[in-house]
Parts: structure tokens; sequence; C-alpha cells
């Protein structure tokens, strides 16, 4: 059986990903990728998903962060670096607003390679900042 290689992702086709995924987005997207605006684009996306917290939509959440995961998995090291530092760091915030069990739950949805990068930022946090 053969096996299909994905192409790494650059921000220009994470970009298209992501207008696809967020259709309700998509005008901010395109603005914001007209001025080569990446982490403004996962900022968009990361203040979309805080509003679908408060209003306790965590399926959709896990569902957002699944498709996110994709895009860091076969993102280029530009992708990957934004992903991580803004939107898994988001994820402290989400704790923070979240009720105790939605939390658990989106953790427990959340892909592994994110629980493991974030839990190493929290473990840094703790050491840098005594967080």
């Amino acid at each position: 059986m053969m096996s299909v290689q994905m192409q790494t992702i650059n921000q220009k086709t994470a970009i298209e990903y992501l207008k696809f995924f967020y259709p309700r987005l998509r005008k901010e997207i395109t603005q914001l990728s007209i001025q080569d605006n990446f982490a403004g684009v996962i900022q968009t996306i990361i203040d979309y998903l805080k509003n679908l917290l408060q209003e306790s939509k965590i399926s959709i959440i896990a569902h957002h962060i699944k498709l996110m995961d994709c895009i860091y998995r076969n993102g280029n090291c530009y992708v990957r670096s934004i992903i991580e530092n803004l939107f898994i760091r988001s994820f402290e915030s989400f704790k923070k607003h979240a009720k105790i069990q939605h939390w658990r739950l989106l953790y427990q949805y959340m892909p592994v390679s994110f629980q493991i990068v974030y839990n190493e930022q929290q473990k840094k946090d703790k050491l840098f900042f005594g967080k």
C-alpha cells in the first residue's frame, strides 16, 4: 500500500485552511492575510474560541483544536512556532475562564502533541516566573 506524504504547510496555506475552517471569520482572516499577519489570524481564532467557551460550546472548541493540530503537525517551523506561542499558550487563559469540568473535558480532547507543548510551557513558566 502506498503512503501519501502531506506537504509542509506554510503560513499562506495555513491561512487558506483557516478561511475554510472558519467561514464566519473569513473576512477578517482575509484582511489580516493581506497584511501578512499570520499571528493576527491565530489571535482572531483564539478570540472566537474564547467566545465559544463563554457559551460552553466545549465539543465545538475541541473540534477546532483538533483542526489546528492538523495544521500544527504538518506546519513548517514558522507555523508551528506561532501556534505554540499564541494558540497553545492561550490554553492557560481558557483554563482560567472555564468551569473546572469544561477545562478537564477540553484537556481530555486536546491532541497529545498540544498537551505536551502546553505542559512544557507550564513547567517553564513555573521555573522562570514562579507561576
